[in-house]
């Protein structure tokens, strides 16, 4: 059998060219992912650089246990209390640098533990990084990281699965009559399916070899990439691992062998006298299984959307939910392709005769046309889907923060000085600082909620324009909160046992209740809850009459801070999708489209020369070598327009249920096509489908 594999892949080298390409690309994406991800697992160690002179840091508590192995950061660490350092003075030098949080004592680490105690916690060694400003900057600047190579790793594994089975199964409906003849010379459905694996097993072999050297190459140009385009950090680099080479390698295999089985069972069951007589005309391109296995996943992908809307909306608006969920719906689609083809051809108008043609054949060759639409489906789905949702979230984030706030001007910075009297007669400012609140919910999990603790609540509930939907923003006071409908507690009135930013428990009487919206509705408290927040917004509602340009001078200089109307507030920090978000879209968008370049070319490659014997019957019947030409162009550019359409449609459901989501979550619902990105993917697909479609149709036309 394997004599007669590598005869027909010599033979036949040319129809394996695009199912090695795109098997071979897809391995190399894999792995070069996946050296990224394992680079990302482990932030490098960096020196201790606050403390550096001292041997032992002593810094006060600054994560927050209950009961649970979690422990959360602190928004306010403790301080190291004075009496301590003075104890520890007596030790020996104590240095202070940037704030109370911590202090480096120069005394031996048990004398140092001794005199502490309980008190706060003593770092020795590598440790005393913990004590450096934003120890964790370096593990967060890789969540980014982490999460853009983990969808593109997703995608890739998506797609090229998608593409090789794609790939190879019109490969074997190419080869029916061949099959036909082996059946007849007595071949059995073992021996043919045997056959077609064992090619497989040949191409997948050389294919994920040819892979994971190709991802060991464009691995460290991947980073070198995400660093210029500020996604990584400048320190990123791709670190020796083995695991993504064999999971690339192992991947590759059994997508080749799953991709071709099903095919090879088809092929198996071909009758001789049946492959020797079929005509042009497919049939059975549609058999029970795969719609049956279309319908099932329609069902799936429409029922996990309504059950989300139903149960979790708030889900929808997560970038891992609407980056994976639309793969549900595409797969769908794609396996029912040929059933939609003629009702999706009707809908597009194809005059005179040529158009007639264009139809019939497209129609005719079910197959063929369906193998063109599904990857144009792939990338217009995966392109209108992705940045859609992505700029449809931004977009509401930002029309939200615009609307939940009656103020003129919001002045922004880390630390604010309050506004002098005086200074805006008749304004009424809103001095807020950022902390956090947690809660225990379920028994077991602590959960950690942004919050703002407000100075004055009179003044924020008269500028607050908040989505509440129980209670009142003007009963917030020293003893109660201000909650969202996410919390497990979120009865107007109700106790909720709550742990504040600096660690202290409280007992907080809830007095509002906000919608979910976007996400960014968290906790309110006030600051006598978060004594040690420091304010970084104010907001501003003038007088009427009050001069803008000297107020806004006024508030400049008195709190020196960055001031702003509240349109360009809400611009500046809600902005519309990130460069760095767009760029990671884009990336994922880039692999679909060159897969689907590869599957396109590969696909009518074969197609057209295998329609040798059609295109020179319609020459010797009197067509002109333009008017063959014009129709092979017409058929590839109505297949394109079909998985146009179909991508559209995929996209506009998801689009429709995350449209739907913001508005149950009482958020406002903006929802976004992006048409360019979109179009551009379409005409870049239907340009490497003509450019691919021609050259062998004028090839086989010249006699």
């Amino acid at each position: 059998m394997l004599t007669v594999a590598f005869a027909a892949l010599r033979a036949r080298w040319a129809t394996f060219v695009a199912s090695f390409v795109a098997l071979a690309l897809g391995v190399g994406l894999i792995a070069a992912m996946g050296l990224g991800l394992a680079s990302t697992f482990d932030a490098p160690k960096r020196a201790p650089e606050r403390f550096a002179s001292s041997p032992v840091v002593v810094m006060g508590t600054d994560t927050l246990a209950v009961e649970s192995r979690r422990h959360l950061p602190l928004p306010h660490p403790h301080p190291v209390d004075i009496e301590l350092v003075r104890r520890l003075r007596a030790l020996g030098p104590v240095v202070q640098r940037g704030g109370r949080d911590a202090v480096g004592v120069d005394a031996p680490a048990a004398a140092v533990r001794k005199v502490v105690g309980d008190r706060a916690q003593v770092l020795t060694g590598d440790d005393r990084r913990r004590a450096d400003p934003d120890s964790e900057r370096d593990a967060e600047a890789l969540v980014a990281v982490n999460s853009l190579l983990g969808t593109a790793g997703g995608v890739s594994a998506f797609v090229s699965v998608f593409v090789v089975a794609s790939t190879f199964a019109f490969a074997v409906a190419l080869r029916r009559r061949e099959f036909g003849l082996l059946r007849t010379a007595g071949a059995t459905p073992g021996q043919i399916r045997r056959l077609l694996l064992t090619e497989a097993l040949v191409v997948g072999t050389l294919a994920s070899a040819a892979g994971c050297a190709l991802g060991a190459w464009g691995a460290p140009r991947l980073a070198r990439l995400l660093v210029d385009g500020e996604v990584a950090p400048e320190w990123f680099t791709i670190r020796e691992a083995a695991w993504p080479f064999h999971a690339a390698f192992w991947t590759g295999l059994l997508v080749a062998l799953a991709g071709v089985w099903a095919a090879s069972r088809r092929a198996g069951r071909i009758r001789p006298v049946e492959a020797l007589r079929e005509a042009d005309v497919d049939t059975g391109a549609m058999p029970p299984g795969r719609r049956l296995a279309g319908l099932a996943l329609f069902a799936a992908g429409a029922g996990l959307l309504v059950w989300t809307l139903a149960t979790d909306p708030s889900g929808l608006l997560k970038r891992k939910t609407y980056t994976t969920q639309p793969m549900v719906l595409i797969t769908a689609a794609a396996l029912l392709a040929p059933l939609l083809l003629r009702r999706t051809a009707g809908l597009l108008p194809l005059p005179g005769v040529t158009g007639m043609l264009v139809r019939e054949n497209t129609a005719a060759a079910v197959r063929r046309t369906a193998a063109v639409a599904a990857p144009v489906l792939v990338t217009v789905a995966l392109g209108g889907s992705l940045l859609g949702s992505a700029a449809t979230v931004t977009e509401a984030k930002a029309a939200e923060a615009r609307t939940q706030t009656a103020a003129q001007f919001v002045v922004t910075g880390d630390e604010l000085k309050p506004v002098e009297p005086g200074e805006l007669s008749g304004a009424t400012l809103s001095a807020s600082a950022s902390t956090g609140v947690f809660v225990r919910e379920e028994g077991t999990a602590l959960i950690r909620s942004d919050a703002r603790a407000v100075s004055d609540p009179a003044a924020f509930a008269s500028l607050a324009r908040l989505p509440v939907v129980a209670g009142d923003l003007r009963d917030l006071d020293d003893r109660s909160i201000v909650v969202n409908e996410e919390w497990e507690k979120h009865t107007v009135g109700e106790t909720v046992d709550v742990w504040l930013g600096d660690g202290r428990p409280a007992s907080l009487r809830i007095a509002a209740v906000l919608a979910i919206g976007t996400g960014s509705n968290g906790a309110f408290i006030t600051t006598a809850n978060a004594p040690v927040a420091k304010v970084d917004r104010i907001d501003v509602q003038l007088a009427e009459g009050a001069d803008l340009d000297a107020a806004t001078d006024a508030l400049r200089r008195t709190t020196g801070g960055t001031v702003r109307t509240t349109d360009a507030w809400a611009a500046a920090t809600h902005p519309r999708t990130s460069p760095q978000t767009r760029q990671g879209l884009l990336v994922v968008l880039g692999i679909a489209l060159v897969y689907t370049a590869i599957a396109l070319a590969g696909t009518l490659l074969m197609a057209t020369s295998a329609r040798a014997g059609e295109l020179t019957s319609l020459r010797l019947a009197g067509a002109t070598r333009a008017q063959i030409l014009r129709v092979v162009a017409g058929e590839t550019l109505l297949a394109v327009a079909i998985g146009t359409l179909l991508g559209l449609a995929v996209t506009a459901v998801n689009l429709m249920g995350l449209g739907t989501a913001l508005a149950a979550l009482s958020a406002p619902v903006t929802v976004t096509v992006p048409w360019g990105t979109v179009g551009s993917a379409a005409g870049a697909c239907a340009v490497v489908a003509v450019v691919a479609a021609l050259p062998p149709a004028r090839r086989v036309t010249r006699i």
